[in-house]
């Protein structure tokens, strides 16, 4: 008979494992760390001869992490109708100088398919897409157990996994940058924003770059994704008017889902500037241009991350 203790002992060499996948299965770490603890207690709850039944305690805690996922998926759409404004995957900061070792989840998504731009792009799919997608193709999950985690057959989750890979295809999510380019691309933006360099922001932006905020309503941000250069730079250069410039010279480079983003501290204002909410900036750099700036001042998502 395996000992509960015994059991534990694997569950927790597992546990980072299993937050990876959670978290590409959610997009959120609360979600993640939930399923996975939530994972632990259906074992704990399970008869001394249920638990010796399992083979493979591996594949037995996937399946369990990976339903209580799909449930959490399908029930998303419906939380998110009174979100305010876009919806971003909550990030995963983690230091310069590499993830903490005391924090499993940082250490494990430290892969090119959980970088920001490719969360938001797993976020277009079905959940069913999502699982079966994520499972095989991340996880080299067989699609037999694949089609009992979905309650179909296996053909469909073949279906389900190679639907989902054409539309990530589709949306061609960018390779990632070197932090060095990365940390050059927006430095130079930065200095050209605050020179009111406007011909050099243009040449630093995509001409279909977009501006996606996530805030729920609680902080101020763009209330709707903002496409085009020319609307980005009207954007920023709004800003500035809006804002003490002291206040964004606190800003804190940090690694947000392994790219480059930067940290600004909340500022209280003065006279006549606004108080500044804290945010999480990430610009998604490609061919030396900025192709994405994703603006996360969530409160409830800055909490999760440790920044706050």
């Amino acid at each position: 008979m395996t000992s509960l203790d015994a059991l534990a002992e694997q569950f927790t060499a597992l546990r980072g494992r299993l937050l990876a996948l959670a978290y590409r299965l959610t997009g959120t770490r609360t979600d993640a760390e939930d399923a996975v603890q939530e994972a632990w207690l259906r074992l704990q709850a399970l008869e001394p001869a249920e638990r010796d039944g399992i083979r493979e305690l591996a594949a037995w805690s996937t399946t369990v992490v990976s339903r209580i996922c799909l449930d959490r998926l399908r029930s998303a759409t419906a939380r998110r109708e009174s979100y305010v404004g876009p919806w971003l995957p909550e990030p995963i900061a983690t230091p310069l100088d590499g993830p903490r070792q005391d924090d499993p989840l940082q250490l494990a998504v430290q892969g090119e398919d959980v970088r920001l731009a490719a969360m938001v792009v797993l976020d277009r799919l079905t959940p069913e897409q999502r699982v079966a997608f994520v499972l095989h193709d991340a996880f080299g999950v067989p699609f037999a157990e694949i089609a009992g985690v979905l309650g179909c057959s296996e053909a469909t989750a073949r279906q389900h996994a190679s639907r989902g890979r054409r539309l990530l295809e589709q949306a061609d999510p960018p390779p990632p940058a070197e932090l060095a380019e990365q940390r050059q691309v927006i430095e130079q933006f930065m200095a050209a924003l605050f020179a009111g360099d406007v011909d050099k922001m243009t040449a630093l932006l995509h001409p279909d770059a977009m501006l996606v905020g996530d805030s729920n309503g609680k902080a101020r941000t763009a209330l709707r994704v903002m496409q085009g250069a020319d609307k980005i730079i009207r954007f920023y250069r709004g800003l500035l008017r809006l804002y003490a410039p002291e206040a964004f010279t606190t800003a804190q480079p940090i690694l947000v889902n392994g790219d480059l983003g930067v940290f600004l501290p909340p500022h209280p204002g003065r006279d006549e500037y606004r108080p500044l909410d804290p945010r999480l900036t990430v610009a998604v750099v490609r061919d030396g241009k900025i192709g994405a700036i994703y603006d996360l001042c969530n409160p409830d998502k800055l909490r999760s991350t440790g920044v706050l």
